[in-house]
């Protein structure tokens, strides 16, 4: 897969809003500013990669999805109508999307990480959670969440059953409690950072970018070899911007959302 970026236009990424916690006002706060964003950043962009976490919780039924987010649904939808490509990667609180945003929505779904070049460079893109050593409870649960059989279980509960029991599990992640005051751990304690190294090792790759950390980050982890974070739009409202040549970390100004 290969992206050519044209002159002036730039590749976006953005990850971890968890719209939906930790309460319906403050979650609409977030969603207007994303979708804000989203309205600036389509003028030029070439293609936007939402890395994960966008919902802090989504499930597909057969004929029932999750009640609201329908201005975000609305604004992606908008964007790939006007024939910009949207790369949605599932994240640990979205994983149980399914076909609905790529029929709906017309984005293109992603399941995994993925390599790719754009203009010339060589990217490794993904949401970031189960990589790497350590977190193997983490690994565990994710491979019983993604199990076909316990999604078609968890399927037979009611919509009012399960999705109220999913919104009250969710009112426990880190984002709903707003427990964001992480800070860098050092190169050998940050475990995304160092399975971009380990990465690196078997394949010369120039940019790593993931989100699920929810801190912005921007590392050096080898000669001409980066990993940044894409933070978070919880408490950072940070993103990454591609312009051909160069990744930089970005901030939106939520207090003049007007500048970028």
């Amino acid at each position: 897969m290969s992206i050519d970026i044209e002159k002036g236009r730039r590749i976006y990424f953005v990850s971890d809003s968890h719209l939906g916690v930790p309460d319906y006002s403050k979650s609409r706060v977030r969603e207007k500013h994303l979708i804000r964003w989203l309205d600036q950043v389509k003028h030029d962009a070439a293609a936007i990669f939402l890395l994960g976490d966008i919902f802090d919780f989504w499930f597909e039924y057969s004929r029932a999805v999750p009640k609201g987010f329908v201005r975000i649904q609305g604004k992606i939808a908008e964007i790939t109508d006007a024939g910009i490509p949207v790369h949605y990667f599932t994240g640990n609180h979205d994983m149980w999307v399914f076909d609905y945003f790529s029929k709906e929505l017309g984005v293109v779904m992603h399941r995994e990480p993925i390599e790719m070049e754009i203009s010339g460079s060589s990217f490794f893109i993904g949401h970031g959670d189960g990589l790497g050593d350590g977190d193997k409870g983490y690994k565990i649960l994710k491979a019983f969440f993604s199990c076909y059989l316990c999604q078609r279980l968890f399927a037979f509960l009611h919509p009012s059953v399960g999705l109220r029991l999913a919104t009250f599990l969710s009112k426990r992640s880190r984002a709903a409690n707003e427990k964001n005051d992480e800070v860098y751990k050092g190169s050998d304690k940050e475990w995304l950072e160092g399975y971009c190294r380990d990465q690196l090792r078997k394949k010369k790759t120039d940019f790593f970018v993931f989100g699920h950390r929810h801190l912005p980050l921007d590392v050096e982890i080898g000669p001409g070899s980066r990993y940044l974070n894409t933070g978070d739009w919880v408490k950072h409202f940070s993103y990454a911007e591609f312009d051909g040549q160069s990744l930089a970390l970005r901030y939106f100004d939520t207090k003049h959302p007007g500048a970028l």
